[in-house]
């Protein structure tokens, strides 16, 4: 067989609209005689009923006190509500299809409730209704543990769902259908001449999600890339491809000095702290001390630099305090800059390519914007701006690394 995998977000099933989109592309890919495995969330976001964050929204107004186990009952009901949907409008359209829970159709997890991980995957049901010719509606971000108990994945459960079982099915493609035209060079609400990608490597769109871009989750992307399985990022409201995801690096498609393509996109990450601790004549322990510190807090660091004069490091802006005050009770005396923003230049062609630091500081230092703090990989090079920078900032490296002109 042919499989497909189809996962269409929240925003993608929140409208009757939308869901008539979503029949229709359903419709195409029968008509391409593919066997059909379609991944569903939740419908709509906070404030709608059914949406994840409406549920936990309803636990917090009534008592906040659900164990984690009882939370992932309610939780799964998002899913499962969205694909019970789907399935009776595949039924008024004469397409026979089957709905199926994330333990029905053979995930099994650990049992951390509420952010559980996939341990493996046994397709077999699933391969048996698409070998008699049904749809497969799989309810997504959820699965179950050895015994029995339903878990769901966390934060992007529903793209992981896809491609872990576009995985487990050897699919030829796996569609992340959302509410943009595929994956862009850079915000459009920032950059409005951002520009369409045709192609993006694993490890580009990995980089970019981490860095702030939401697409897709990173840990979606990691498990395709495991066995190379083919991402497509599209838009419900177009019959467009989108954007493909795959281990191969796309040749440039704009004339220039360069071959290949240096530079796939810019992303940002707002709200962010700069920490730094000096270190004291014949302290070498300090790295070990602080950030142990953190980590027994429950404090998630980034953007570290170390040094033998000290340590600087970004937290999130809302557990800065908490972060002063354990250091102060340490003995120490941080210096804090708030309210700053991470901006990420990503692109595999940057590996072994000279002046493209060069090009960042000369983008930022025309629009008089101060870099705080950088650094680098063999594929996305950082930095660290003021918050009030952060808007040119994305702007001006857009424009330095000639993103607007379209690769598709």
């Amino acid at each position: 067989m042919n499989i497909r995998v189809h996962k269409f977000g929240g925003t993608s099933v929140a409208t009757p609209e939308l869901r008539t989109r979503v029949i229709h592309h359903i419709k195409q890919a029968r008509a391409e005689k593919c066997a059909l495995v379609v991944v569903v969330s939740a419908m709509g976001r906070k404030g709608d009923p059914y949406a994840t964050d409406t549920f936990i929204e309803w636990i917090g107004q009534n008592g906040h006190s659900l164990s984690p186990r009882e939370q992932d009952l309610l939780l799964s009901c998002g899913e499962i509500i969205s694909a019970s949907t789907l399935s009776s409008l595949l039924n008024e359209e004469g397409i026979s299809n089957t709905v199926l829970t994330g333990g029905q159709a053979g995930i099994i997890t650990n049992n951390k409730y509420t952010d559980a991980q996939i341990v493996t995957i046994n397709p077999a049901r699933v391969r048996e209704e698409l070998e008699q010719g049904n749809v497969v509606v799989l309810a997504g971000f959820q699965g179950r543990t050895t015994e029995g108990e339903v878990t769901t994945l966390g934060r992007g459960g529903s793209d992981t769902t896809a491609t872990a079982l576009g995985v487990a099915l050897e699919a030829e493609v796996v569609d992340i259908f959302t509410d943009v035209e595929g994956i862009m060079t850079a915000d459009p609400r920032i950059v409005e001449d951002a520009s369409p990608l045709e192609t993006v490597t694993y490890t580009e769109i990995c980089n970019l999600a981490f860095q702030g871009a939401k697409v897709i989750h990173p840990r979606a992307v990691e498990l395709a890339m495991q066995t190379n399985v083919p991402i497509r990022v599209r838009s419900t409201m177009s019959d467009h491809t989108g954007t493909l995801v795959t281990n191969i690096h796309e040749k440039d498609k704009v004339a220039g000095e360069v071959g290949e393509r240096v530079i796939t996109g810019i992303t940002q990450m707002a709200n962010v702290t700069q920490i730094k601790v000096a270190a004291k004549e014949g302290e070498y322990d300090l790295q070990f001390t602080v950030f142990k510190a953190m980590a027994e807090n429950g404090i998630s660091v980034d953007f570290i630099s170390i040094n033998p004069s000290g340590i600087a490091y970004t937290v999130y802006d809302h557990v800065a305090e908490q972060a002063r005050d354990i250091l102060r009770s340490l003995g120490f005396e941080p210096e804090l800059h708030r309210s700053c923003a991470k901006v990420s230049v990503v692109g595999a062609g940057i590996a072994g390519v000279p002046g493209v630091m060069s090009r960042i500081a000369e983008a930022l230092t025309e629009k008089d914007i101060q870099i705080l703090q950088s650094a680098d990989s063999h594929t996305t090079i950082w930095v660290l701006v003021k918050g009030d920078d952060m808007v040119n900032a994305v702007r001006s490296l857009h424009h330095k690394f000639d993103l607007h002109k379209a690769y598709i």
